[in-house]
């Protein structure tokens, strides 16, 4: 006997009564196909849910399909049948021979527990259902488009856009029910590993809004800026250091036509731009379809004057940019009652100042010597011209950043330098980072900080290109001494061991929340086919995953199940954050964890309440399952999610 059993249609499995009443091929409701020869037929009414139930016998098939139209699709039972001897109404015991019975009406009353049961086990341990085989999609992320991943993150409720309900506002996102949970165990995270993992790290968590002074004394009053051009014709604002031009000159007599202008992307991109531009260009100057050199891109600071005559803007498509110039990045605010020249405050543009400037306190407080580094997680604000590339470059964001002090000397800082680079980057993959998306970029000449000694960023290949992602500067000794001089406080640091007396140096690991967190989500996104279906999923990392463990009960309508569900679920929230899904099919439930990269579900089904009270255990990545007590998914999940 072969038959299907949809889980929607247990209540099909109780002991139906007889009605008399004469079954009709064209009662109201049914659905029947009638192929072959009708034998016999009968109506019945399900004891459980009181639903008229029509079941027909015919020669080669039984079809059992429920009289009511609205439950057609839930009910329908196929079976295979032999001869029609088979149809004798005798009490039966083994599983294969309920599951026949069932399709016959046999007169044994089984309880739905029982039912629900067998439905969803096997007749013996050969027969056990294995997980189903998963071909993974290699191809999923060189695919995927940023508008996908933006669409993803607001529909699970990862991040929404800022005061949408007044149409947003430019630069400025919120974190919602999962992205909240991401972003905290993200910093977490990196506190447990930078802090709490280290002897020579401690914590601070300074102040938004410094004395004034402090930003004067750290240049970014006078130097904390961006180059801006605008559009003279559409009034917008654009970065100049994010808009690459290039000439378009032809091969054959070398002759310059014009230029075309892109915005920063990555190349596949932004050459696709360029010679649409240039098609364009050669069809208004008489040279359609002739050939052109290779684009020679440069950024826009690089333009002289009589270039940008010709360069057109990416807003009108005409010349009518203005010529690069500074735009402090800056938000300005004003502290007390007056709005006068002497309330001006700043939001702060990065973290590090309020490190700089607490120093000598964290040293003092804290008894430490150097080496020795201080940690800070917090906000920071600053005036994008051009905020782009969703999360990426936001107007207010987090940073994580660690000043790591070190005695001075042309060959001390580098072993120092080199170590945070190998923590930074192990730290990075230990989250679940992929290392295929992951490259160096060192900074030399021109791209170094005029104080900086080294700066080696490492970057991220993301949708639309690769770009930084984490930094570690060899900062040298500059932000002490020039708040020592400031402030007129002193600011060194006496050494017991040397008797020396110095302003230490420091190595700068920064790290953006929001960067790390768009990093973290486009390397969890997965796609696979699992038994013929396809999937899409988020491959968290266990530590870092919003919702660790999804709970489960099989029926939510089954009291006792519902009971040691809520049970567990209320023991595992008290170490992790746990979801509970009780609606729906059980494969529709899983594949609702795996989306938003829940990493295992624990479902408690009839076995666990009235056999061994062992539960089985999903892992999201393999789909396959195992079957544990219940008393030891807590050891088993925390070895899975914390290491121990």
């Amino acid at each position: 006997v072969y038959c299907v059993l949809p889980l929607a249609s247990i209540h099909l499995a109780h002991q139906t009564q007889s009605i008399p009443e004469t079954h009709t091929r064209r009662e109201r409701g049914n659905r029947q196909q009638t192929s072959s020869v009708a034998v016999d037929s009968t109506r019945k009414v399900c004891l459980v849910c009181k639903k008229e139930v029509s079941i027909h016998l015919y020669k080669h098939h039984t079809y059992h399909t429920m009289v009511s139209y609205r439950s057609v699709a839930l009910t329908t039972l196929l079976a295979t049948l032999q001869p029609r001897s088979m149809f004798a109404f005798t009490p039966v015991a083994s599983s294969a021979a309920r599951r026949t019975a069932l399709l016959r009406g046999a007169s044994s009353i089984y309880s739905i527990s029982s039912t629900a049961r067998f439905m969803s086990t096997t007749d013996t341990a050969e027969e056990e259902k294995a997980a189903p085989t998963v071909i993974p999609n290699p191809e999923a992320y060189e695919k995927l488009k940023m508008e996908e991943l933006v669409s993803l993150c607001k529909r699970r409720g990862f991040i929404f856009p800022s005061s949408e309900i007044y149409n947003g506002m430019a630069g400025f996102y919120d974190y919602g029910p999962l992205g909240a949970e991401l972003k905290k165990n993200i910093k977490d995270a990196w506190w447990k590993h930078f802090v709490h993992g280290r002897e020579d790290v401690e914590g601070l968590d300074s102040s938004i809004i410094h004395n004034p002074t402090t930003w004067k004394s750290s240049g970014h009053l006078d130097g904390f800026s961006d180059p801006m051009v605008d559009c003279k014709e559409t009034k917008l604002r654009f970065r100049a250091d994010q808009l690459f031009y290039a000439p378009v000159v032809l091969k054959e007599s070398g002759e310059r036509v014009g230029y075309v202008l892109v915005q920063e992307a990555n190349d596949e991109d932004m050459m696709k731009d360029a010679k649409k531009q240039a098609k364009k260009l050669l069809k208004g100057t008489d040279n359609k379809g002739a050939e052109i050199e290779a684009f020679a891109f440069r950024d826009l600071t690089e333009a002289t004057e009589e270039e940008m005559s010709e360069i057109p803007s990416p807003a009108s498509g005409k010349p009518t940019l203005t010529m690069p110039r500074d735009f402090n990045l800056m938000f300005q605010t004003n502290v007390g009652a007056m709005s006068d020249e002497a309330s001006v405050a700043y939001l702060r543009p990065e973290t590090a100042q309020g490190i700089f400037i607490n120093f000598k306190n964290a040293m003092g407080t804290s008894r430490a010597k150097i080496p020795f580094g201080i940690a800070q997680i917090g906000k920071a604000f600053r005036n994008e011209i051009t905020p782009r590339n969703f999360i990426f470059r936001s107007r207010e964001f987090e940073q994580m950043e660690v000043e790591y002090f070190i005695p001075p000397g042309d060959d001390v800082w580098e072993p120092f330098h080199k170590q945070w680079m190998e923590d930074s980057k192990d730290f990075l993959t230990s989250l679940g980072l992929r290392e295929d998306l992951m490259g160096w970029d060192v900074h030399e000449g021109d791209g170094l900080a005029h104080y900086a000694r080294a700066c080696t960023d490492i970057t991220f290949r993301f949708p639309f290109g690769v770009q930084e992602l984490m930094g570690i500067a060899a900062r040298g000794n500059f932000d002490l001494t020039q708040h020592s001089e400031g402030s007129g406080k002193n600011l060194d640091y006496f050494c017991d061991a040397t008797k020396e007396k110095y302003i230490p140096h420091c190595i700068e690991p920064s790290l953006g929340v929001d960067r790390l967190f768009l990093a973290l989500i486009c390397s969890a996104y997965a796609e696979d086919e699992v038994g013929g279906e396809k999937r899409n999923y988020l491959s968290f990392s266990p530590k870092i995953a919003p919702v660790k463990v999804s709970v489960l009960p099989l029926l939510k309508n089954k009291e006792p199940l519902v009971k040691a569900a809520r049970e567990l679920y209320d023991k595992l929230r008290k170490r992790w954050n746990v979801s509970w899904d009780a609606t729906g099919a059980i494969g529709r439930r899983y594949r609702r964890a795996d989306e938003v990269g829940t990493p295992f579900c624990v479902t408690i089904d009839f076995d666990t309440i009235e056999k061994d009270g062992s539960v089985t255990v999903r892992d999201r990545d393999t789909t396959e399952q195992i079957r544990i007590p219940m008393e030891e998914v807590i050891p088993y999940l925390s070895k899975q999610i914390d290491g121990y």
